[in-house]
């Protein structure tokens, strides 16, 4: 048994979840000395806490090695395969198929830091950033995601989101959308895909707050990244970085679900 340096590290069940898809030691050269829960413990603490790399404890391996894991397991897909393979335990464990046949589609824009990457500004919020582009199952679970400029428009966001959807969206046949996502993208989806975007709308102009059918749950998906700081704004200079932090904190949500 292993204690809890920091209140962001895993316990012993939640690392008995997903150990044994952590990646082995290549082949030859020097024999691997840092252990991988350890790693996970601090790439957990930058996500949690908001911290630089560069700043990483010293109770956790070196930073260098701490982001290089990380990079490494971000190039060659581990966080993906773990994050899927979690879905679809608590999926199972909640009494659904495996596989969804309904989702829901929303983006959210957020600002970026000052570190050089790509941005751009919003034109209907102003936001001078990155827009997060989020396809969700009916119980909030990530099916597949795209973190684009801010300048960039919802349908074509939508599009690449589309084209990103695997074996987990296999059996998708309805996904609500908002008013944004209307127009030729509609007819775009039916040409190419087996399923369909239903707008939900207000049916007039509402008063006060009013919660939408459908479409709360991907805002709520949304809201559960704030418990993570490290994805309050978007300080990462790769998209594919930022993408990778997103699977990593719903990993986070689902193995406390699983364990």
């Amino acid at each position: 048994m292993q204690t809890q340096t920091y209140p962001t590290d895993l316990t012993d069940r939640q690392w008995d979840c997903i150990k044994e898809y952590m990646p082995v030691a290549k082949p030859g050269g020097r024999p691997r000395r840092v252990a991988m829960r350890a790693v996970r413990n601090a790439i957990r603490y930058v996500l949690v806490t908001g911290c630089p790399w560069r700043q990483v404890p010293h109770d956790y391996p070196n930073w260098q090695t701490v982001y290089g894991y990380f990079r490494g397991w971000r190039d060659d897909g581990t966080w993906q395969r773990i994050h899927d393979t979690l879905r679809a335990q608590v999926r199972t464990q909640a009494g659904r198929q495996k596989h969804p046949t309904a989702g829901c589609l929303d983006s959210q824009s957020g600002k970026a830091s000052a570190h050089r990457g790509e941005r751009g500004s919003e034109s209907g919020t102003h936001v001078n950033g990155r827009k997060r582009q989020l396809l969700v199952d009916t119980l909030g679970l990530l099916l597949a995601m795209v973190v684009t400029t801010a300048s960039m428009s919802d349908p074509q966001g939508a599009k690449r989101i589309c084209r990103r959807l695997q074996g987990g969206g296999k059996k998708l046949r309805w996904i609500w959308v908002d008013g944004a996502y209307r127009g030729t993208l509609l007819e775009w989806v039916v040409m190419r895909d087996p399923f369909r975007l239903p707008p939900i709308v207000h049916a007039a102009r509402p008063q006060g707050f009013v919660v939408l059918p459908r479409r709360w749950v991907v805002e709520r998906t949304f809201a559960w990244r704030t418990q993570c700081r490290r994805r309050d704004k978007d300080y990462e200079v790769l998209r594919s970085t930022s993408e990778a932090l997103i699977s990593i904190a719903m990993i986070r949500l689902m193995i406390r679900r699983v364990a």
